[in-house]
């Protein structure tokens, strides 16, 4: 059987979706389907329960699960290692990053680091934060790109940079025209926050708290893109980090204001496998990354920076 099936197979059940482990291996959703079939039809057993939503493994396919995971891993360290023989430059990395370190720190750095590799083999997944954790611990990237990166047994923790954070406001708002406001000036106002399951939501509540400031939530997002338009809608203010609204302020769609008194930051770092060394190709890509923190800091804010505890 073809080794594509296996790994097919395997992404089904780590996304628990056909559709996207149909679009991580650039196929339609029926071929997908339609692999992990001929997998059932060559075994004679089967190894999804379709039955139920979502589908579950039998105890079958828990088995072959267990075994495909390690010949798909083992076949593509073969393959590394004979790219790697064949030509020093032909490797591979993959970088998992949450979506707004994805879309906006990586929109210029991500192409940079590419043209300088040509022959390598590069991915970025923009993923939600749970699952950036996962594919690092898992072995599918071997770096991650977190806000309030958090170490464990498995995964250890390099800071990169504390992102400086401002009001975000509608053009017409009365605040709008304003430099620097306290953030008592948006207890008035119509506050959208992020998801109490985020840990920038825990800490930008924990900072309201100590500055005995209550807001008055009217909505709740799991992302910042979606926070951006509620905004840009009318529906209220925020607190986001400053380079993920740059655009907007460009283009007048969107209006921030510094936050007086201690600046509000959201650290980022990287998350990585502590049992596994690093590859030169990651390392180069971290060294870019740090190159640039200088340049990051120079755009978004000239002033000292204060980490929000997690």
């Amino acid at each position: 059987m073809h080794i594509k099936n296996l790994k097919v197979f395997c992404d089904v059940v780590d996304r628990r979706s056909f559709s996207q482990a149909a679009e991580d291996n650039h196929i339609s959703q029926s071929t997908a389907s339609n692999m992990v079939q001929q997998l059932e039809e060559r075994l004679g057993v089967r190894l999804l329960d379709r039955s139920r939503r979502p589908f579950e493994l039998t105890p079958e396919g828990e088995c072959y699960y267990e075994g495909c995971q390690q010949l798909v891993k083992h076949y593509e360290d073969l393959e590394e290692e004979v790219r790697t023989l064949a030509d020093a430059k032909a490797r591979s990395l993959t970088v998992a990053a949450i979506y707004s370190v994805g879309l906006h720190h990586l929109n210029e750095l991500w192409p940079q680091f590419t043209a300088a590799n040509p022959r390598a083999s590069l991915r970025l997944k923009p993923l939600h934060p749970q699952e950036v954790y996962d594919c690092v611990e898992s072995g599918k990237s071997e770096l991650g790109l977190m806000s309030f990166p958090k170490s464990s047994d498995t995964l250890g923790v390099e800071l990169w940079y504390d992102e400086p954070m401002v009001a975000v406001l509608p053009p017409n708002s009365p605040l709008a025209g304003r430099e620097e406001i306290q953030l008592s000036d948006i207890a008035d106002e119509p506050f959208i926050a992020f998801d109490r399951k985020l840990a920038l939501r825990g800490s930008i509540d924990r900072r309201l708290k100590q500055e005995g400031v209550k807001v008055e939530i009217t909505h709740e997002f799991d992302n910042i893109e979606n926070v951006k338009k509620d905004i840009e809608h009318g529906a209220g203010v925020s607190l986001l980090p400053e380079l993920t609204v740059r655009a907007e302020i460009a283009m007048g769609t969107l209006a921030m204001a510094r936050i007086a008194g201690e600046p509000l930051v959201r650290p980022l770092g990287f998350v990585f496998r502590r049992d596994r060394p690093r590859s030169e190709l990651a390392g180069q890509f971290v060294a870019l990354l740090r190159e640039n923190v200088q340049r990051l800091s120079t755009d978004v804010s000239t002033k000292p920076q204060a980490s929000l505890q997690d």
